[in-house]
């Protein structure tokens, strides 16, 4: 019984996690949606061909007006690789889209506060600056023709179909596109399609936060994270959040849940955010880029990114620090409120209705053949044109 009732409370948490972030996770999707509808993909790597200021600046741009689908946003860095644009061009695009996209900033806000965003995307800028200077410090023409070697093999990862799709509208000005028919279409494929695409992360990513913040007592967190030491637990919080990220196997905004279970438990404040920044070193990632580029290059690739995001996250942690904005409360209110009859759900009501209309919108326009070409190997979308 007492088994029954510790699964039961652990399924509670999870599903007050999902009731606090639900609206937010549906406005940024649909948010996202409009932008990858208005912004095509096509002709990117042709303007990523080196690693210039201007050529990682549109990187990042390129990147923010992406999907957060970390899956994709690596397939799609394969892509714009084998096509012209630099290996720190494609790697900066990674970073810039699943850290500076607008869904993560919005769940962060409800779920942990705007300090967390506002730390999200300045680190996340900080890590395309680190990554440009480290690339172009240590990585060496050899190790740049070993990765597009490997890469011309084409070997399967994740989601490279949907990475491969462009849906994006032509031709007028941004609401011209945006209020057309096929603007609207296009907003509701993306919508769709992009939560496809995480939300086995997301699911995971609830459960497992759920059960730690349920089984876990703080006494564990707070030994964990030296929280008695608040100087101990600054140093140790930006080196051992990309740690438990990689072990995690939650990707995307999967790891936001995790992140505020985190937090609760006593992790400092650059800690949560390197922990955040990780998901592009998860396992199952590391495995991709082993197809992708081939060991060595999976292993530059796993040290500069973990050295990239410590930094980060300790560069947060100072910045923050001296002007006295790093949050003092670690009570997070799905976890210690649970469920309750608020904005939140009449928040909640609304935004599912406007999922349901983009849904049906989907499935009136011919989505679900687009749905089964999801992990459709890149090179054979060619010949289906969206």
């Amino acid at each position: 019984m007492q088994i029954i009732t510790s699964i039961g409370n652990a399924l509670f948490t999870s599903f007050s996690m999902l009731w606090e972030i639900l609206w937010s996770l549906i406005l940024g999707f649909t948010l996202s949606g409009i932008v990858q509808a208005v912004v095509s993909r096509r002709a990117r790597a042709k303007a990523l061909g080196g690693d210039s200021p201007k050529n990682l600046t549109l990187a990042t741009l390129f990147g923010i007006a992406s999907s957060s689908c970390s899956y994709a946003a690596v397939a799609l860095a394969r892509s714009l690789f084998q096509k012209g644009a630099s290996f720190t061009s494609a790697m900066a695009f990674e970073l810039a889209s699943t850290n500076l996209v607008i869904e993560l900033g919005i769940i962060l806000v409800v779920l942990l506060g705007w300090q967390f965003t506002a730390a999200e995307y300045l680190g996340g800028l900080l890590m395309v600056l680190f990554i440009a200077v480290i690339f172009r410090l240590t990585l060496t023409p050899r190790l740049v023709q070993e990765a597009k070697a490997h890469a011309e093999q084409g070997l399967m990862g994740r989601m490279e179909g949907h990475a491969a799709m462009d849906m994006s509208v032509s031709g007028g000005s941004f609401w011209q596109k945006l209020w057309s028919h096929k603007g609207f279409t296009a907003v509701s494929n993306y919508f769709v399609m992009d939560w496809a695409s995480v939300w086995v992360d997301i699911v995971l990513g609830l459960l497992i936060a759920g059960a730690l913040a349920a089984w876990v007592p703080n006494s564990f967190w707070n030994a964990f994270f030296f929280s008695n030491n608040p100087t101990i637990a600054k140093i140790e919080g930006p080196l051992v959040g990309p740690f438990v990220s990689l072990v995690s196997f939650v990707c995307s905004m999967g790891n936001v849940p995790l992140a505020a279970v985190l937090w609760r438990g006593g992790i400092s404040f650059g800690g949560v955010v390197s922990f955040i920044f990780a998901d592009l070193i998860i396992l199952p990632i590391l495995d991709i880029y082993r197809k992708y580029y081939g060991w060595k290059v999976m292993g530059y690739i796993l040290v500069t990114f973990y050295v990239t995001m410590a930094a980060a996250g300790y560069v947060v942690e100072l910045l923050f620090g001296a002007l006295g904005i790093i949050p003092t409360n670690r009570q997070v209110v799905a976890i210690s409120e649970g469920v309750q009859w608020n904005y939140t759900s009449v928040l909640n009501i609304l935004f599912l209705l406007l999922a349901a209309i983009l849904v049906v919108r989907f499935l009136h326009t011919g989505g679900l053949p687009m749905l089964r070409m999801m992990n459709t190997p890149a090179h054979d979308m060619s010949q289906h044109d969206m």
